[in-house]
């Protein structure tokens, strides 16, 4: 990983993201974020991620989370009650599936760490 940082979140420019058309289910949400700190060995990234209002349906990856802004709900976790203003955070597992319902545009914070292969 890289050395220690500090970011003011609500401050950062993130980049368009691609989002796949099949995965949206109501509106027409556009993601974007910016990657902060990639391991050597890439099993690890940590960043920024931003989407705007919309339904979309998504195959989680194992992730830590916590949302600084924006309104969703969903995911079947029970992180956000529905239409609640989001500031929170949790855990997801590789694997499960999801539909977000995203009301305001939302921000968070991730850590997303892939599985080792063994062998």
């Amino acid at each position: 990983m890289t050395a220690s940082f500090v970011h003011k979140v609500a401050d950062l420019e993130l980049e368009p993201a691609p989002l796949d058309p099949d995965t949206v289910l109501e509106g027409s949400p556009e993601v974007s974020e910016l990657v902060l700190a990639t391991s050597e060995d890439g099993r690890v990234v940590r960043g920024v991620w931003q989407i705007t209002p919309g339904v979309v349906r998504d195959v989680e990856a194992d992730e830590l989370f916590v949302v600084v802004s924006g309104r969703s709900d969903g995911g079947g976790r029970g992180w956000a009650d529905p239409g609640a203003r989001a500031r929170g955070g949790g855990v997801l597992r590789a694997g499960d599936r999801a539909v977000w319902r995203i009301h305001e545009t939302l921000r968070k914070v991730f850590q997303i760490t892939e599985a080792h292969e063994p062998g």
